[in-house]
């Protein structure tokens, strides 16, 4: 939790991409990623693996941004109003258990 506390709001609260999303995208790196630049192998599995994660949430949910996901932009709001609040706690949710589900499917 620590690791991924700052991706809320999509990286930092700047309304860019969805932390869901680029937790996802650490977990593939961990599976099947490589430190090795040389392993051109591995750098073309864990880049497949990324593409095709990126694919399908988007086929899901029609956006990898946070503000497109949410409709507002996270950043530029002072103090979040209470029904963008509820936004929050019913999407967010859809959107990490998206990302789970597609990883558990890759595996």
């Amino acid at each position: 939790m620590k690791l991924a506390n700052p991706f809320g709001g999509g990286l930092g609260k700047t309304g860019e991409t969805c932390g869901a999303v680029t937790g996802a995208l650490m977990i593939i790196g961990l599976k099947y990623g490589t430190a090795d630049a040389a392993d051109k192998e591995a750098n073309a599995r864990v880049y497949e693996c990324g593409r095709k994660f990126l694919k399908e949430f988007r086929s899901r949910n029609a956006a990898l941004r946070c503000r497109d996901l949410m409709g507002f932009d996270v950043y530029t709001r002072k103090k979040i109003l209470s029904d963008e609040s509820r936004v929050i706690f019913d999407l967010c949710p859809k959107y990490i258990r998206d990302a789970a589900e597609i990883l558990e499917g890759m595996s």
